[in-house]
C-alpha cells in the first residue's frame, strides 16, 4: 500500500523560507513523477510543482517560479519543496502526490494528508 507523509509546514513571516518534505512508502522502485499541490481556504486546488524521476523534467506554476524549488532523492523515495520569499498568498495546505503517468496531468494517483503552511504579514 502506497503511503505519502509530508512534513515541514508551519507558521512563518512574509519573506521567510520553508522546506517541505515528503517520503513515499510502499513502492521501493519509486514513481515517475512526484509533485506538490496546494489548496487555500475557499479556493480550488493548485498544481504547484512536479519533477520527473530523472529530474530532467520539472513543472512550476507561474506564481512560484523563481521562489520555489522542487527536488527529489530517489534513494529515499522523497521529494522536497524549498519555498523562499514566502508571500501571504502562499498560505495553504500543501499536498504531496505521485504518479506513474503524465507529469503535467494533475490527476495524480496517490496523495498525502497535507501539511499547513501559513505566511503571516
Amino acid at each position: 500500500q502506497v503511503q505519502l507523509e509530508e512534513s515541514g509546514g508551519g507558521l512563518v513571516q512574509v519573506g521567510s523560507s520553508l522546506r517541505l518534505s515528503c517520503v513515499a512508502s510502499g513502492r521501493p522502485s519509486g514513481f515517475y513523477a512526484m509533485g506538490w499541490f496546494r489548496q487555500a481556504p475557499g479556493k480550488e486546488r493548485e498544481f504547484v510543482a512536479a519533477m520527473s524521476h530523472s529530474g530532467s523534467t520539472t513543472y512550476y506554476i507561474d506564481s512560484v517560479k523563481g521562489r520555489f524549488t522542487i527536488s527529489r532523492d530517489n534513494a529515499k523515495n522523497a521529494v522536497y519543496l524549498q519555498m523562499d520569499t514566502l508571500k501571504p498568498e502562499d498560505t495553504a495546505v500543501y499536498y504531496c502526490a505521485v504518479t506513474d503517468h503524465n507529469l503535467y496531468d494533475p490527476q495524480y494517483e496517490y496523495w498525502g494528508q497535507g501539511t499547513q503552511v501559513t505566511v503571516s504579514s
